[in-house]
């Protein structure tokens, strides 16, 4: 399975970039332009699918690498925080009261993914913000 990791983590980055695009132009559409086919079956039924593929990937990976969560610091923060996107996607597409809360929840579930994006590049729980990391000794 080893042979087979540049093609999973292509699968694995490619499900990421489509999930990300996806949710954004769910909350832009629902949010901005007030549109509600953003909710439809379809469209749910295609994120639940590529999140599979995104997390079937993330689980090869880690069986590949024998790395995990609560183990790896990097991979810790950021399944952690995964499951804050998880939470304010949620508010920012369906359960936020407010149209300006869904908004807000929005732009900080995708500055949330962003910044995993980060962690899952520098391979640090710091992602992006590795130049305020403590120096290893």
């Amino acid at each position: 399975m080893e042979s087979f990791y540049p093609q999973i983590l292509a699968v694995h980055v490619g499900a990421v970039a489509l999930s990300g695009a996806l949710f954004f132009t769910r909350a832009f559409a629902s949010n901005v332009l007030g549109a509600s086919w953003t909710m439809s079956a379809p469209l749910r039924y295609l994120s639940y699918s590529i999140d599979t593929t995104l997390l079937t990937a993330a689980l090869m990976l880690m069986t590949i690498t024998h790395q995990a969560p609560f183990v790896t610091p990097w991979l810790t923060v950021k399944v952690l925080l995964l499951v804050g996107y998880i939470v304010l996607g949620s508010y920012a597409l369906k359960r936020g009261r407010t149209r300006a809360m869904r908004v807000m929840c929005s732009i900080a579930a995708l500055a949330l993914l962003a910044f995993v994006v980060t962690i899952a590049i520098a391979h640090s729980p710091w992602g992006a913000l590795s130049w305020l990391a403590p120096e290893r000794q």
